[in-house]
């Protein structure tokens, strides 16, 4: 009976990867896409405004996994690839940040199950005019 359990669980853990393995992969190709659209953005409306810039490598790291020996040469691929869109999602978060820090630094309204982002923590909160207004006058003034 152990035997038969274990080539079922063989057999569905191939047909997963057989449907699924390509759907995943297939979401590199969005990513790239709009990898190249977020670098456009950061490299042009980062300097315009005076933004600090963010560091790709901070955030991508694509080549440290491949020097684990017990991986198989599949496995590293794999890794570089989740690595690659994970660390990506990562940095364009912060870009996106950065840029509703300096643009709206507002806090969302705070209810039930609401997650905010790291940013968010430092934002004015929801409905306080004053400290928005204080926020915006020193970015005008560190950016003149």
């Amino acid at each position: 009976m152990g035997i038969i359990m274990h080539r079922k669980r063989e057999k569905s853990l191939f047909v997963r990867w057989v449907f699924g393995a390509p759907l995943i992969f297939a979401m590199g190709i969005p990513v790239v896409i709009a990898d190249v659209c977020i670098e456009i953005y950061h490299h042009t409306v980062f300097p315009i405004f005076g933004l600090r810039m963010v560091r790709r490598g901070d955030y991508i790291r694509i080549m440290d996994r491949e020097k684990l020996p017990y991986l198989t040469w599949y496995e590293k691929i794999a890794c570089a690839y989740c690595a690659y869109v994970n660390g990506w999602f990562h940095y364009a978060s912060v870009i996106a940040g950065r840029t509703e820090s300096y643009f709206c630094a507002i806090a969302h309204l705070e209810e039930r199950g609401y997650q905010p982002t790291e940013f968010e923590k430092s934002f004015a909160k929801y409905g306080d005019a004053d400290t928005l207004m204080r926020r915006h006058a020193r970015s005008t003034h560190d950016a003149a």
